[in-house]
């Protein structure tokens, strides 16, 4: 048990900083505000999860937040981005990894992919306009936006944003499954390490 815990957290640890890295190499979406950026950061923690369990996922989500916030900081001061972007890869790792380990066909990986796509697009927008974008204008010192103003916002840019970056995450998830998945089944024996 011991060897599969230290390789599970070797795991953990590499595919946290490859997430890190790809957290970085962000970038904007022309339709879309400035503030929203596409990574691909969440990949290395979906391939957490199906190597090693959910809680992996969830880890390498933290830690590539906690990495995020230390060396780059966050114009409120606060980590409200930061926790945002940990919930939001949660949002969509988990339910992934929970269809594709019913269904276990690269079927079962495309529309795991696709439900927590929606599943994080949707409670992502409930979040945004209850608590994530009343905290952004308030530690920002902003002036507070009314209800139908956050309501736009939410329904013209978040919510089709998150949308297109969990599908854009789908689409180059299933080019690298394709390729990966008979090393990921493999892997098997290591779901255990640390559940």
């Amino acid at each position: 048990m011991k060897k599969l815990t230290v390789k599970a957290l070797v795991g953990i640890g590499m595919l946290s900083s490859i997430s890190y890295i790809l957290m970085l190499l962000n970038f904007p979406l022309p339709p879309f505000p400035n503030f929203l950026m596409i990574d691909f950061s969440d990949i290395p923690a979906l391939i957490a999860a199906l190597i090693f369990g959910p809680v992996a996922g969830i880890l390498v989500e933290l830690i590539k937040n906690i990495l995020d916030y230390f060396m780059t900081g966050s114009a409120t001061g606060v980590p409200v981005g930061h926790i945002a972007n940990f919930v939001a890869g949660i949002l969509f790792v988990l339910p992934t990894y929970f269809v594709y380990n019913k269904l276990k066909t690269k079927k079962g990986m495309t529309f795991g992919l696709v439900i927590g796509t929606f599943i994080m697009a949707v409670i992502m927008s409930v979040l945004n306009y209850f608590i994530i974008y009343p905290a952004y204008t308030l530690f920002l010192n902003m002036p507070a936006m009314s209800a139908p103003e956050i309501r736009t916002v939410v329904v013209t840019a978040i919510l089709p944003f998150n949308i297109i970056k969990g599908l854009l995450i789908t689409l180059v998830f299933m080019l690298l499954f394709t390729r990966m998945s008979p090393w990921i089944n493999k892997q098997g024996p290591y779901k255990g390490a640390i559940q």
